[in-house]
């Protein structure tokens, strides 16, 4: 039976849909090609209506090693229930948009933290059927809040288990604004993984080139930007199909 992860933050452009592509990628090519008979099987699905992931899942074509499905209706997304009792399928990735269809006030009121668009529909439908989430943040402190708000007003009120990855950290940077997202996660007591995804340029250019990490060219620098995955995909347990 499959597992369904979301990716999820309300905060646009952290990583999403970079996660969600590499992650299926990993989990893919370490259980095997993914024919419609497989036990092995590996999907992943867009709710975003940006459209990235669908983008780059195109850019790739016959090479994608997964599944990719945009889902576009409630028909689409209905199918997600299916999936959890289908026999050939392992592992299902979920890309979420960024969202705030409502002012903070009117959220507040109102007693919701998504607001009424199709979209904000979309994404009650994906979490009623989520077997855990990945809250990615970067190292910058205005992501605090919104990953904050996702975690308190969102996700804890579900209580669908979740884990916290720290991603696009430069280490030419240097380590203080990784410390300082460490700390913070640490004082709200989130569970986090070890692993931190690093920034490496051929992430940023990997949908343009057509490319998801597991095809990235064979050197040192594409190496180490593939071990992140890995290391990620193993900590979360990818692939595993147990449900937390």
């Amino acid at each position: 039976m499959a597992r369904i992860t979301v990716v999820l933050n309300r905060k646009g452009g952290i990583g999403k849909s970079t996660i969600t592509v590499n992650t299926a990628a990993v989990t893919a090519h370490v259980h095997g090609p993914s024919p419609q008979d497989d036990p092995d099987y590996v999907v992943a699905v867009s709710i975003d209506p940006q459209g990235s992931s669908t983008w780059w899942a195109e850019r790739v074509g016959e090479d994608l090693p997964f599944t990719f499905i945009q889902a576009n209706s409630r028909k689409d997304l209905a199918g997600l229930a299916d999936m959890r009792k289908a026999e050939q399928i392992r592992h299902v990735f979920v890309d979420t948009p960024g969202w705030m269809d409502l002012p903070e006030d009117e959220v507040r009121r109102a007693g919701d933290p998504f607001g009424n668009s199709a979209a904000a529909e979309a994404l009650r439908l994906v979490l009623d059927n989520a077997d855990d989430i990945i809250v990615p943040i970067e190292p910058e402190p205005l992501g605090f809040l919104p990953t904050a708000t996702t975690i308190e007003e969102v996700i804890k009120p579900r209580g669908i288990p979740y884990t916290v990855v720290i991603s696009n950290w430069d280490p030419r940077d240097g380590t203080a604004d990784l410390e300082d997202t460490q700390a913070f996660i640490k004082g709200q007591g989130w569970p986090v993984c070890r692993t931190v995804i690093r920034h490496y340029k051929l992430h940023t250019r990997a949908a343009a080139d057509g490319r998801v990490v597991t095809q990235y060219p064979k050197n040192r620098v594409a190496m180490e930007a593939r071990e992140d995955f890995y290391k990620f995909a193993l900590e979360i347990g990818a692939g595993s199909g147990a449900r937390r």
